[in-house]
């Protein structure tokens, strides 16, 4: 059952409201002085506080009251404080309200708005604590994930991203193949070097081809490496990528690029451990590890004869899928501070921007968004329009309108997002958290 603290000096205020709440399923403790209130506050346990504006016999000027709530504040930033106020104190109580208090009402209150005021707060409270917990659970899992596998310095954040990492941390141990999917842009290289780094190979070379960079007809010499002579401006014979990572990992990026031939040669090699090189006969035996990669669909690539499916099955034992960015938005913002020369920040509005923007490019584009902006601001504060994106969202489901009023759907996708936070929803939507309950009391849409 969840507890009010009570803050008057008036014992009939305080009985009153003991009362009311015990009535609706409220437990509610009573202290009559602003030391009496913040002792029993440290004591812990309460969810929610109901404070008077003064406390003196003759006072009339809320400055008890307003030291109060600063004191509250100070001592446990996050709890719900609802101000009872005179009149007089009416100029004070908004103020406050401006200042993180979660509502005012006016002596004599209306129970019924009192009561749903405490409500809707005390719902709100327990849905912030719950975000907190899973939060910090997710902490706890992303400092273990570190703690034991080496990330290779990659930033992220959000819940989709862990699960990648811990599943590439995780297949790293084995010996077999890996497929990265993802759109360009995604990281797919850098998942290959943690899968790299985390396995058995750790300490022997990664050495990287991207297929799609070459002719098709000189992927096969980069692969398995050429005899002189075995093709026109081969002057010497030299060694393929295959031969360079032995006792280590290849990876093989844009592997739907590579050429039927390549493709029933390296099908061998994975099958084998065996090639020869271009143009010669004998055979070399190797063990490499095999991560490839692709942003293409190769089983759309299968059903046109364009890729084995055989080698499919080879390469594909284990797939990490690498989301888009904006299916990940939480590693927008820490990906955007990373990307940031040191003395440099991001002002609100550039967050909110970066939240709305729906990165076709994936985190290279953020990349390169930022480190312009950086570089062409003259001070230590990045505006939202020096970012230089489009002023409409290329989000539909995070859409904000042009006019100062966020409709529906702009706030519920809002919510969803940060997860119930009405802070960190009003943050992001320009407005304030008060203005922000107005609009959800207005439109129906429950704060929890």
């Amino acid at each position: 059952m969840p507890t009010v603290l009570i803050i008057d000096d008036n014992p009939a205020v305080a009985t009153a409201l003991e009362l009311l709440f015990s009535l609706h399923d409220i437990d509610a403790v009573a202290a009559q002085s602003p030391e009496q209130g913040l002792a029993r506050l440290r004591g812990g346990g309460i969810d929610l506080v109901v404070q008077d504006m003064n406390f003196h016999v003759d006072t009339t000027s809320g400055e008890e009251g307003i030291a109060l709530f600063h004191a509250i504040r100070a001592q446990e930033p996050d709890l719900p404080v609802i101000l009872l106020t005179a009149w007089t104190h009416l100029e004070s109580a908004v103020d406050l309200v401006k200042a993180g208090a979660a509502d005012y009402l006016g002596k004599p209150w209306d129970d019924r708005r009192l009561l749903a005021t405490v409500n809707n707060l005390l719902e709100l409270s327990e849905a912030r604590r719950e975000l907190a917990r899973h939060r910090s659970g997710e902490r706890r899992r992303r400092d273990a994930l570190s703690r034991g596998h080496d990330l290779r310095g990659v930033v992220y954040a959000d819940p989709a991203s862990e699960r990648l990492l811990s599943l590439a941390c995780q297949v790293a141990r084995s010996e077999l193949p890996v497929l990265v999917t993802g759109p360009n842009g995604s990281g797919k290289e850098k998942v290959a070097e943690i899968v790299h780094a985390n396995s058995m190979a750790k300490d022997g070379p990664f050495v990287a081809l991207n297929c799609g960079a070459l002719p098709g007809e000189l992927i096969e010499a980069e692969l398995f490496g050429a005899e002189a002579g075995a093709y026109t401006g081969a002057g010497k014979a030299r060694e393929g990528k295959f031969e360079a990572a032995d006792g280590g990992t290849l990876f093989l990026d844009e592997i739907g690029n590579l050429p039927a031939a390549g493709q029933m040669k390296l099908l061998r090699v994975l099958e084998t451990g065996r090639f020869a090189r271009l143009g010669g006969n004998r055979e070399r035996q190797v063990r490499v590890r095999v991560v490839s990669a692709t942003n293409a669909d190769l089983a759309v690539m299968i059903r046109d004869g364009r890729f084995r499916e055989d080698l499919y099955y080879r390469l594909n034992a284990v797939e990490l899928k690498l989301l888009p960015l904006a299916d990940r938005p939480d590693d927008i913002l820490p990906l955007a501070r990373h990307f940031l020369p040191a003395g440099k920040q991001l002002s609100a509005d550039a967050g909110r921007a970066l939240l709305r923007h729906g990165w076709p490019g994936n985190v290279r584009e953020l990349r390169n968004v930022v480190q312009r902006a950086a570089l062409l601001s003259a001070g230590d504060v990045i505006a939202g329009d020096a970012l230089g994106l489009p002023s409409s969202p290329a989000v539909p489901s995070t859409t904000v309108p042009a006019a100062d009023e966020p409709d529906r759907a702009a706030i519920e996708a809002a919510l969803a997002r940060h997860g119930g936070v009405l802070a960190q929803a009003a943050q992001e939507l320009g407005l304030s958290r008060q203005a922000l309950y107005r609009r959800l009391d207005r439109l129906g849409i429950r704060r929890d």
